[in-house]
């Protein structure tokens, strides 16, 4: 009877040991000794509809609604462009913005340049994005590695801090009389130090410093390097994608910033570039030692094309810039953002 019961319970076992190995009569039939048009059945049906082949349609479609948004993108840069290469006359034809380009000079930017007020505000913006970007930088870098290590002083308390910074604000009096309470009014100052430093910016460099492997550190400590020389020789040359992507934030803001100039600056010689922008082209003021409207008749060009013309210069900076850093998005901020 237990021999009976045991050739019965044999091929099971035997069934069962070919199903895990994959080796013997009982084992199932392996996908790469399928016949080729079973196996591409097989796959096709085995893989999630995101990941199947496109199709032919869906390519199309896509190419077309890819080009629809290149082109919504795309025209208004076009029509600002070629309304500031414009004449008076163009401009007036047209009734407005240029589409088609007819005849084209260089005499709006020979205008707005040789006036002086775009040239000095195009320095100032340059020089407080500079040096605004840098010492964010500083500060960024130095608050995020120290938050980043979880035996630092005060790592819990400061963290809090950051954190409560980016949900309540002190409101708009509150900064005036702060900036003023330190004698900022007037100076580059005021457009640098209210905004030097980002909760949300420090975050992702923190995240992005703990997602370092600890072991890297570890060892350079053993080889007896310092907290300063781990974080300038190890930390910093690992996140130089985090770290361009951050600066890039910073330096778009300080260069797009207009904000605090109208709060903070009096003197129209210390005007960025964004309020020279909006003080002319949105709210339509004459521009201290600028062409005046009045005189497009003997050959100077006025109205539509010189406020272009201001935009295109604000906007060439950024647009020269950001290609550089594009690429390092994905890595940068994504990969911080969900780091640790």
């Amino acid at each position: 009877m237990s021999a009976q019961i045991g050739d019965q319970t044999a091929p099971a076992a035997v069934t069962e040991t070919a199903r895990r190995t994959g080796v013997g009569p009982g084992a199932p039939q392996r996908h790469d000794d399928l016949p080729p048009t079973r196996r591409r059945r097989r796959r096709a049906n085995g893989r999630p509809v995101w990941e199947e082949d496109p199709h032919p349609v869906g390519l199309g479609l896509k190419g077309v609604v890819l080009a629809l948004v290149v082109l919504v993108v795309a025209f208004p840069l076009y029509t600002v462009v070629v309304t500031s290469f414009s004449t008076q006359a163009e401009t007036l034809r047209a009734g407005g913005l240029v589409v088609i380009p007819g005849e084209l000079t260089l005499e709006a930017y020979r205008q707005i340049l040789s006036g002086g007020v775009v040239t000095r505000a195009a320095v100032v913006s340059v020089g407080i994005t500079v040096v605004g970007t840098a010492l964010s930088m500083l500060v960024s870098v130095l608050a995020a590695y120290g938050l980043s290590r979880p035996g630092s002083l005060l790592h819990t308390p400061l963290l809090f801090v950051f954190l409560i910074t980016m949900f309540f604000s002190a409101g708009l009096i509150p900064s005036y009389l702060l900036v003023s309470g330190l004698g900022l009014i007037d100076s580059y100052w005021a457009l640098i130090l209210p905004t030097a430093v980002s909760a949300f910016n420090i975050l992702i460099l923190r995240n992005f410093f703990m997602g370092i492997d600890n072991a890297i550190l570890d060892a350079a400590r053993i080889d007896g390097a310092g907290e300063w020389r781990i974080l300038l020789r190890i930390v910093m040359p690992l996140s130089g994608a985090v770290l361009a992507v951050v600066a890039l934030f910073y330096g778009v803001g300080y260069f797009n910033a207009f904000f605090n100039a109208v709060l903070y600056i009096n003197d129209n010689a210390k005007w960025p570039l964004q309020l020279v922008l909006r003080s002319y082209v949105l709210q339509g003021a004459s521009l201290p030692g600028g062409a005046d409207p009045g005189q497009a008749a003997s050959g100077a060009v006025a109205g539509m094309p010189i406020k272009m013309a201001v935009v295109v210069l604000a906007t060439v900076p950024i647009l020269l810039v950001y290609p550089f850093v594009q690429r390092h998005f994905t890595k940068g901020v994504i990969f911080g953002a969900i780091k640790g």
